[in-house]
Formats: structure tokens, sequence, C-alpha cells
């Protein structure tokens, strides 16, 4: 049986502060094309989510936005799991939730993140299909 550890992204994960101002969060949504980050504190405790739909109230307090941070729009506390629980109960969730991610823990310290994506790069993987060049290739042949 997978376990979460197996499959999580564990490298370059993208994650805020709570003091972090929420427009750099935007932006860093935008360049990464990412739909949500965890926010984390100093030691990496996980204390919340920030996501795509969170940052969306930005429409509405434009003008009152400039100085808040992302605790201003985090939804906590953080949905969660950890290292070692079942892949299979987190492909669950992802399917019967709106997270498109959740965040990963160890001793509720953040360790890695799995999205949608990850959960189907895995799901191929496990086919022995696992060649992005070619999934590229045939998307571009049925957009044409």
């Amino acid at each position: 049986m997978f376990r979460a550890k197996d499959i999580m992204t564990k490298e370059n994960i993208i994650s805020v502060k709570e003091d972090t101002p929420v427009y750099e969060a935007v932006q860093l949504a935008v360049e990464h094309g990412i739909s949500g980050m965890p926010v984390v504190d100093d030691d990496m405790t996980l204390v919340g989510l920030v996501s795509e739909k969170d940052l969306l109230r930005l429409f509405r307090e434009r003008q009152d936005a400039e100085n808040k941070t992302v605790s201003d729009f985090m939804t906590q506390p953080a949905i969660r799991f950890d290292e070692e629980e079942s892949f299979t109960d987190i492909c669950d969730f992802l399917m019967r939730n709106i997270f498109r991610r959740v965040p990963i823990t160890s001793n509720k310290k953040l360790v890695g993140i799995i999205s949608i994506r990850d959960s189907l790069r895995h799901i191929l993987k496990l086919r022995g299909k696992s060649n992005p060049g070619q999934a590229k290739a045939l998307a571009e042949k049925k957009i044409r």
C-alpha cells in the first residue's frame, strides 16, 4: 500500500507565512501556476492554507487590501494528512471535496504536498506509462 510520503512532492513547495503581503501570495500563485499554498510559521508548522478562491476576495476588498496579509485571507485550521496516511484515503478525500491539494505533515510540520495532478502522475506511473513528453505531444495533437 502506498503512503502519502511515497507520492508527495517534497521539493520546491511554494509556501507562505501568515505575515506575507497578500499581493505577494497572489503573485506567487500566478507565477508558479498553483491553485493554493500552505501557510507555515518559522519552524514549518502548518497553520493554514490560502487558495485561489480565498484570494478572490481581493476583488471585493481591493481598495482596503493594500496592507493586508495572508492571515487575513487564509483558511484555518488547515486540513492535512500525515505522511504515513494511505494514498487511497487521500484520493478518496480529494474526490469527495473541493480541494485540489492537501498538505502532508510530520509532527504538524509541513513535509510535502499532494495535488490532484500529483495523484494523476502517480496513476500513470503505476501503469508504466509515465512519459511527460508523450503526454504533451498527445495534448498538442488534440488541440490542433
